[in-house]
């Protein structure tokens, strides 16, 4: 009878420990991740800490030591600002506002972005390099003259005032014009060949073949939209017409030091748009990756 034996007589089932050179390797990935987390609490941490203030009585949210969760959980801060508060309305009024800003902005930006890229005109490099220059002028530099020009024209405290200035994005032309750059030209010459005009053009061929950006910039500039304080902040006084950013401001100022009702007014404000971001995740990333001119 003969007998075998496995040459080395290494028992099975046992792995190395990894050497030092290995784990030299693998710290800086760990301490990436470490960071990454710690970032991601610190992050976390303030919605966390809103979220749970905001079902706390009165009593309890400025009870020491604070307490990281409620011991009696009470909705009463949201029934108040619902029933006390034109909430409701504020909604609306953004719900009308960003919409409207989003359609007219992408309306706006493809009509320029094709000019800009398929058109044939004088002084069309001259208009591009207007629409970059827009990059260097934040808005913030223009609030005082669009003021007096909104007030001139009698737009004050009305949504025609607050909309229009928010109209020029030359970020969204830029985008459309490198994406339209790249279609070839043939498909559009044969469809002028066929007795289709440029607009035709534009709507049936290269916007549908651009529909994802297309989609991925509407929700970014939906959610701009939403989250734009100070321009509604300035132009609108009427309380019945503030968008929901400015008008938690004044159920804040009304509360005071009332904090269980502060936190329930911005979870209110903020939950439409977490809930958004939740459901348009991906789209979101495109559209933050395209603003920032990455594809």
């Amino acid at each position: 009878m003969t007998t075998t034996t496995r040459p080395g007589g290494t028992a099975t089932g046992t792995r190395p420990a990894p050497t030092l050179a290995t784990r030299l390797r693998r710290a800086p990935g760990v301490a990436v991740t470490v960071l990454t987390v710690l970032l991601a609490l610190l992050w976390v941490f303030p919605l966390y800490w809103a979220a749970i203030t905001s079902f706390k009585p009165e009593q309890e949210t400025i009870a020491n030591p604070p307490t990281l969760w409620p011991q009696t959980f009470d909705v009463s801060a949201y029934t108040y600002i619902f029933q006390n508060s034109p909430i409701v309305r504020w909604y609306l009024n953004s719900v009308f506002t960003s919409g409207a800003i989003t359609v007219l902005v992408l309306l706006l930006s493809v009509l320029c972005a094709f000019a800009l890229s398929q058109l044939q005109f004088r002084g069309r490099t001259w208009l591009y390099w207007l629409v970059m220059a827009g990059f260097m002028l934040p808005f913030q530099a223009s609030i005082i003259p669009l003021f007096i020009l909104v007030n001139r024209l009698g737009l004050v405290n009305d949504n025609l005032g607050l909309i229009l200035p928010q109209l020029a994005a030359p970020i969204a032309v830029v985008i459309y014009k490198q994406f339209f750059d790249q279609i070839p030209r043939d498909l559009g010459d044969a469809a002028r060949i066929d007795g289709a005009g440029e607009l035709r053009v534009l709507f049936s061929i290269f916007l549908p073949l651009n529909w994802s950006i297309t989609v991925s910039l509407a929700i970014v500039t939906f959610i701009a939209a939403w989250n734009n304080f100070l321009w509604p902040f300035i132009v609108m006084n009427d309380t019945s017409k503030l968008t929901i950013p400015v008008g938690i401001t004044q159920v804040q100022s009304a509360y005071g030091v009332a904090y269980a009702k502060t936190m329930a007014s911005a979870m209110a404000a903020a939950v439409p748009m977490v809930i958004a971001y939740l459901l348009f995740q991906r789209r979101v990333t495109e559209g933050v990756m395209a603003t920032s001119g990455l594809k």
